[in-house]
């Protein structure tokens, strides 16, 4: 009896102390239900319309070029389905859906540029179900950031943290409307920060293992004191969906570029005028440093900033105004988040010395180009590049006549497409010189839609061919 007495209470003390330890492990978890109680007015769900032409197949294909195949079934009459006998495709709708979140009480919301890009028509429904029509007040597809304006007062807004705070491990947590399922929670932790992304060089990403789907683009990221610490921007996945790697742009970047767009309607971005590189291991032990770091002067714009104050090629920059650069990808987003006009202080290595040089930024290119040549902007958008003159000395040096540098490649451009790259020396179009932008830009106008021509190029001094396709508009 007195053994069983024993036994019965070594159980009831092993299950008050398991009972003690779940609870412990429980209040050590976070509680998410204020928090999406708090901010879920906030947060709103984004539909978008946009009207495309449909593209006919048929269009364009003749008797003769009716492969043999065919001709061995239908003969001379190739078959064309019914309401494509002839002339183009037909307008189709194509809707899309999105997270957005309201900054403002009179109705300002941010969202991602990539969610209303090309839009028609942007709806905005709120947690209340009211659903509201909104103009778009601006975007940066450089950031994936876009401004959006909603006839309203007195609506919920989300109360914005220090993106800058965040550590590696802490927990957060999302809002948006993953596959049209409005206010779906999902909670993780941040995985990692200032993560580069390729084609993303200007913004310092906010990895999380955060569940995040279709619908989710543009919704808030949350601490756990239920501030907005970034905005959900872009997935890492094989099969389309969630696997563990979602980026968020820091609510800073983000906030910065959105107080321009408001403002000016564009953002501005400092431009030094440089072409960098990584410093590898072995670069890094060729200048004398002791480990790998910085950004490596590769090639400069002979009339950009950093030529006109005293940069060379070889050089390694080090730090920015007293910011570290890492590597090289740290470089664009210290001199990309400074204003044009500003004077900065590059720390560099140069034959094996530290030094110290004062360059005032310029202007990123492309933004003269919008402001002073619409048309040449229109033209270098289709191809989807931004160039420059090429100097005499470039064109000597390289042993060629004409040219035009390549200042940056739009990632869903042609010319991404084709291959270019920002660097590269573009020689001729379709085997006409590119004697300049201007010349540039009668080319694009002038380039067939129904098949691909040839570019010459310079790159790293070696000549090469590639083939672009231009889409028709």
């Amino acid at each position: 009896m007195m053994r069983t007495l024993r036994y019965v209470s070594l159980w009831m003390l092993l299950a008050a102390s398991l009972l003690a330890w779940q609870g412990a492990m429980a209040r050590e978890l976070p509680d998410f239900t204020e928090l999406v109680e708090e901010a879920a007015p906030g947060v709103v769900n984004i539909s978008t319309t946009r009207t495309v032409e449909s593209r006919n197949p048929f269009q364009g294909f003749n008797q003769e070029e009716i492969p043999e195949i065919f001709r061995h079934f239908f003969g001379d009459r190739f078959p064309m389905p019914p309401g494509m006998e002839q002339g183009p495709g037909r307008s189709q709708e194509r809707q899309s859906l999105g997270s957005g979140f309201i900054i403002s009480e009179d109705g300002y919301i941010m969202t991602n540029a990539h969610v209303v890009d090309g839009a028609d028509e942007i709806v905005v429904r709120l947690n209340d179900r009211r659903e509201l029509a909104a103009e778009l007040v601006g975007s940066d597809k450089r950031t994936d950031v876009a401004v959006l304006k909603v006839e309203a007062e007195s609506l919920p807004t989300l109360r914005l943290g220090d993106s800058d705070d965040l550590r590696v491990g802490e927990w957060v947590a999302a809002i948006g409307s993953p596959f049209g399922f409005d206010h779906s929670v999902t909670a993780g932790i941040v995985s990692a920060i200032d993560r580069t992304l390729p084609r993303d060089a200007y913004v310092p990403f906010i990895q999380t293992d955060v569940a995040i789907n279709p619908g989710n683009s543009g919704g808030p990221l949350f601490n756990l004191d239920g501030e907005v610490v970034g905005i959900n921007s872009q997935i890492f996945t094989r099969s389309g969906g969630f696997m563990g790697l979602s980026f968020a742009i820091p609510i800073n970047v983000a906030m910065d570029v959105a107080d321009q767009l408001r403002s000016d309607g564009q953002v501005r971005r400092g431009w030094l005028g440089v072409m960098i590189q990584p410093v590898s291991r072995d670069l890094a032990e060729s200048f004398g440093m002791d480990e790998p770091r910085g950004a490596l002067i590769a090639d400069l714009d002979p009339e950009g900033p950093a030529a006109r104050d005293g940069l060379r090629a070889g050089d390694i920059i080090l730090a920015v105004d007293g910011a570290r650069v890492h590597d090289s990808s740290t470089l664009p987003r210290l001199i990309g988040r400074t204003a044009p006009g500003s004077e900065v202080e590059l720390e560099l290595l140069r034959d094996g010395e530290r030094e110290t040089l004062e360059v005032t930024l310029g202007d990123w290119p492309d933004a003269q180009v919008a402001a002073d040549l619409p048309e040449q902007e229109s033209q270098q958008a289709r191809l989807g590049v931004s160039v420059s003159e090429l100097e005499a000395s470039e064109r000597e040096r390289l042993g060629i006549e004409a040219g035009v540098r390549i200042l940056e490649v739009a990632p869903d451009g042609a010319a991404a497409a084709a291959g270019l790259r920002p660097g590269d020396v573009l020689v001729s179009i379709d085997h006409r010189t590119v004697a300049g932008p201007d010349e540039l830009v009668a080319l694009v106008r002038e380039l067939p839609t129904d098949r691909a021509v040839p570019v010459r190029l310079y790159r790293d001094g070696r000549s090469l061919f590639v083939a672009l396709r231009l889409d028709a508009d």
